[in-house]
């Protein structure tokens, strides 16, 4: 039992590691080169080495090392420790990570290093760990204020998005907001799952049978029944439900209209699908 123990924290720990140094990659080969400070830490780092040639990774650390003392006092001694390996951890890979620029245009490098940066936090949240820095005010705020956390990240890192104009001048403010638009949308859909596909709900008034028979003896799809009740009618009925992938979605689709004209089909959006066999 120990020994398993031990494994899933080594690889928890391998984890956390490979994540901040994407966020390191996203950082030294795409921000920072082209001063363009998206929010956190990082991005007031990026904002002193610009301004006054200050050492990125030792303004990270400062800032996490405070962050982590102001977690310590205001909130719980899990939510500390869970930040804590991130805070400390970040400004190593940004020292050990080289600042290369590997894009020259802003624009672009923007869009890849906010793709980039997205994928290492939501790998910190799978894990339920953190890099700590500028995500423990929004914490605070929330216990003492009762604010939303997304709420206090935003405007925290809104602020920093800001002083850009100060720094690097209006095209990086922009820039940088876009950026942080960018990480926001890939990171919930990363979040919410990659392995997506489609509920579809079918229904018909005289060929349903007809259906069933199409999408298990012919396609070879598992169906879940339901025992319905119009609303209008007051009429018993069933209903079909299947799961299928995006890319034979339309196929079936077609297939259940070809067997019945008048089948009234639903279909959602699922993020994320486990177990089972369908």
């Amino acid at each position: 039992m120990m020994n398993k123990r031990k494994f899933h924290w080594l690889i928890q720990l391998g984890l956390i590691l490979i994540a901040l140094e994407i966020i390191a990659i996203s950082i030294n080969m795409f921000y920072a080169p082209h001063n363009v400070a998206s929010g956190g830490t990082t991005g007031i780092a990026i904002l002193l080495h610009e301004a006054f040639g200050m050492n990125m990774s030792i303004v990270v650390l400062i800032l996490n090392v405070a962050m982590l003392v102001l977690s310590y006092f205001t909130l719980d001694k899990a939510t500390t420790a869970r930040i804590t390996f991130g805070s400390l951890f970040l400004p190593v890979c940004l020292a050990l990570t080289p600042q290369i620029k590997l894009v020259d245009d802003r624009l672009l490098a923007v869009i890849i290093g906010g793709a980039i940066f997205a994928a290492g936090v939501a790998l910190l949240y799978h894990i339920d760990a953190s890099s700590g820095g500028t995500t423990v005010p929004p914490l605070i705020f929330k216990k003492y204020f009762n604010i939303k956390p997304a709420f206090g990240l935003l405007a925290i890192d809104g602020l920093v998005c800001f002083f850009n104009v100060f720094v690097s001048g209006f095209e990086a403010f922009f820039l940088a907001i876009l950026s942080s638009v960018l990480t926001m949308f890939i990171m919930n859909y990363i979040e919410t799952g990659l392995d997506r596909k489609k509920v579809i709900y079918v229904m018909s008034d005289g060929n349903l049978e007809d259906v069933k028979h199409s999408l298990v003896t012919i396609m070879e799809k598992g169906v879940t029944i339901f025992d319905v009740k119009g609303g209008y009618s007051g009429d018993q009925k069933q209903m079909l439900m299947l799961v299928v992938e995006n890319a034979e979605y339309q196929h079936i689709l077609n297939e259940i209209h070809a067997v019945a004209p008048d089948a009234f089909a639903l279909v959602y959006n699922v993020a994320e699908v486990r177990g089972g066999n369908f």
